[in-house]
C-alpha cells in the first residue's frame, strides 16, 4: 500500500448497526480484514483509524472506497470512481 492513498476496499458503503454513544474506529488504510474497522493493517504506514462516535442508533453507512468527504461516512464519491 502506498504511504499517502487507501486501499479501496469496495466500490460501495458499508451498512454497519450502531449504537447511540458507542465509538468505533474506522479504518482509514483500507486494508482491515474487518472493514470497515481497524485491525492493526495500517501498522508501519502513515494511516491511523478514525473515530467515529454514534449520535443516535441506527444504521450508519461506512465509506469503502476512502473517497468521501465526509470523511468515515459514504457520500457517493465511489459511483466516480
Amino acid at each position: 500500500m502506498s504511504e499517502n492513498k487507501a486501499h479501496i476496499a469496495q466500490k460501495a458503503p458499508y451498512a454497519v448497526e450502531v449504537e447511540a454513544g458507542k465509538s468505533y474506529w474506522y479504518c482509514t488504510c483500507g486494508k482491515t480484514g474487518g472493514q470497515p474497522f481497524c485491525d492493526g493493517s495500517h501498522k508501519g504506514s502513515s494511516f491511523v483509524p478514525k473515530e467515529y462516535k454514534a449520535e443516535k442508533s441506527g444504521t450508519a453507512y461506512f465509506c469503502g472506497c476512502r473517497h468521501s468527504s465526509n470523511g468515515v461516512t459514504c457520500d457517493g464519491n465511489h459511483q466516480k470512481l
